[in-house]
């Protein structure tokens, strides 16, 4: 169990970010972004950066990733803001988010259960802690789906990196029996929204650091976020080098 709540943010008024939902205009901040993330321990996070990188450095460059994606949340307009978590939170933690304990199960179970935190409240936009080189511009994009509508972010390894809901208790259980950590992921997830009637706005492809090439290429596309700065000095402590 998580073993505390961190300090809610209130209601923000703010502009949204580049409309991708033609008519869809909202003078105050509405939605709630949602973020779900495992706490970065050692062995517990990034183990597909290793043997590149010790499971210290994979942790560190997770935690990194996390305070990207975390800095980018709350720069962006929502009226909640909330880390869905795997394990306690640390030093790392900023204030201004609710911190909720995910539950057990697969992906699919916790992403559902994640959309349930919203209740009645819409729209939602849920990401995880992949893309550090995610902006507040595009979330606020993906916080625009009106009802029977979603937004959906295809990850150039065939998964998403991004699902928004106009109507998230309605649709959030949308997510439960699609495949999860496959090639085939991203288009199983989309073929569920198209196949429930909602409109499925495109947002951008990004990718996913899973891999050391991946870390390498978002850190090189995203050279002035925290992860692309502990990635440089990773490299410079000169440990864990197997594979740079």
């Amino acid at each position: 169990m998580v073993g505390h709540l961190a300090r809610r943010t209130g209601h923000e008024r703010g502009a949204g970010g580049t409309a991708a939902f033609p008519g869809e205009r909202r003078d105050a901040v509405s939605g709630t972004l949602l973020v779900i993330a495992k706490a970065p321990v050692p062995g517990r996070v990034k183990t597909r950066l290793t043997p590149a990188y010790t499971p210290k450095e994979a942790a560190g460059l997770a935690e990194a990733a996390l305070r990207d994606t975390l800095d980018a949340v709350l720069a962006t307009p929502a009226r909640r803001r909330i880390l869905v978590l795997d394990g306690e939170p640390g030093a790392w933690l900023p204030p201004g988010l609710e911190v909720a304990p995910q539950c057990g199960g697969g992906l699919d179970v916790r992403l559902a259960a994640a959309f349930a935190l919203c209740g009645a409240e819409g729209p939602a936009l849920l990401i995880g802690m992949d893309t550090p080189q995610v902006s507040p511009r595009l979330l606020a994009t993906g916080l625009e789906p009106g009802p029977g509508e979603a937004a959906f972010g295809p990850a150039d390894d065939g998964g998403f990196w991004a699902l928004g809901l106009g109507s998230p208790a309605l649709h959030g259980r949308l997510v439960l029996g699609v495949p999860m950590s496959s090639p085939d992921t991203g288009a199983a997830q989309r073929e569920r929204l198209v196949g429930a009637g909602l409109t499925v706005r495109e947002l951008p492809t990004l990718r996913d650091v899973d891999t050391p090439d991946d870390a390498r290429a978002v850190a090189a596309a995203a050279p002035h976020t925290r992860f692309a700065a502990a990635l440089v000095a990773t490299a410079g402590a000169g440990s864990g080098a197997a594979a740079r």
